[in-house]
Parts: C-alpha cells; structure tokens; sequence
C-alpha cells in the first residue's frame, strides 16, 4: 500500500485498511482527471464519481479540492523519495554525480508519466496549500536527509541544505522551462541543467 499523505493535509487520517484504500482512489481518481480537466475544472464531486466512493468520503478526508490536491502533492513527494531511495541503494555510495542522476532521472520520469504529476508535482505548479510551506523546501529536506548518508556527510550541516535547496529551485525553474518548449521535455535544456547542477554540486561535494 503507498503510503498516506501527511496528516496536515487531511482531515482525518484512515486507519482501517478500507479507509486507506477509499484515499487511495480518491487521490487516483484527483490525479486523472487533474490530467483531463485541469485544476479549475475539477471538483471534488468529478474526483468522487471517478473513485466510485460517496461524496462524503472525499469530505472525510479534505475539506476542499485545494486540500485534496496539496495531499495529491505530498503523495507524489513520497513516491519519488522512495523512488530515489531504491536507486541510491544499487549505487556504490559516495558518487554524488550518480546520486544527482537518479535524483534528475526519478524526476523527469514521474513528469512524463505519472498521472497529475505535470501540473502539481510537490505543490509548485498550482496554488495548492500554504504558499509559506514552500515545496521546493520540503524537496530539499527530503533529499539532504536521503543522501547525506550516501555521501557520508552530516544530515544536520546547514552548508549542504543551502546548497540543496539552490539545486532544487535551479532543476525547478529549468526542468519547467524544459517541458514548455517540448511536451516531452527538451533534452538540450535538460541536459545544460545537468551541466549546470554537476558544475554547482561540485564545487561543494568535490
């Protein structure tokens, strides 16, 4: 079972196997039909009629569609941790340059394939939650705890955060860059991304 969104996002976290299935589908079925209609065409009815649960189910769990999509957002930032996760554990541990290509790599694939993804991502396309949480913060959080170990560094060093953080909101705005220009991604912009990523990291992880 995929995990459940953190709890801020809902109003009441499943805690039968049945309940964290229903969230399953309504978070599914909000993903689909982001794809399909786009965020201002979507309801939470559309999103309870495509999982098949009542409307009060979706109302159990999210108080708005705005919430329910935020919770779309932070499922989507767990998916690709552990995405990132499994890569890192085939790799041989300290090459960062490695590290930094399953990290761009578990990106780009859920861009192009995971339903929703393109226009919520972690919660940087649309307005969805607090616009103080920051996503691309959570992002970077994410990522320092997961690959301080791999590269034998200090979780807590405020240095490597900072730097992540930048590396975050650079692949941020290049990888959306890329998508404008080609449906698919440009492969020219993302390549100069890595180019320029590998240049940055380097200076601090060399």
């Amino acid at each position: 079972m995929m995990p459940v969104p953190h709890a801020t996002s809902l109003r009441r976290a499943p805690v039968q196997r049945r309940s964290a299935e229903r969230l399953t589908r309504i978070l599914d079925a909000c993903a689909e039909l982001l794809d399909e209609v786009g965020y201002d065409a979507l309801s939470t009815r559309t999103v309870a009629q495509r999982a098949s649960v009542p409307i009060g189910s979706v109302y159990r769990f999210f108080g708005n569609k705005r919430a329910m999509v935020d919770a779309l957002a932070q499922r989507n930032l767990e998916r690709f941790t552990e995405r990132v996760g499994e890569r890192l554990r085939s790799l041989e541990a300290g090459g960062w340059r490695d590290a930094l290509d399953a990290v761009l790599d578990e990106y780009l694939a859920m861009k192009r394939t995971a339903p929703g993804f393109s226009l919520v991502d972690f919660g940087n396309q649309i307005p969805v939650g607090a616009r103080h949480a920051e996503p691309n913060h959570r992002v970077a959080d994410r990522l320092t705890a997961l690959l301080s170990g791999y590269l034998g560094r200090d979780p807590g060093e405020e240095d490597l955060r900072r730097v992540f953080l930048v590396a975050v909101e650079t692949a941020d705005t290049l990888v959306h860059l890329a998508f404008r220009v080609e449906k698919q991604g440009d492969e020219r912009i993302i390549q100069e991304m890595r180019e320029l990523l590998r240049a940055y990291l380097g200076r601090v992880l060399d």
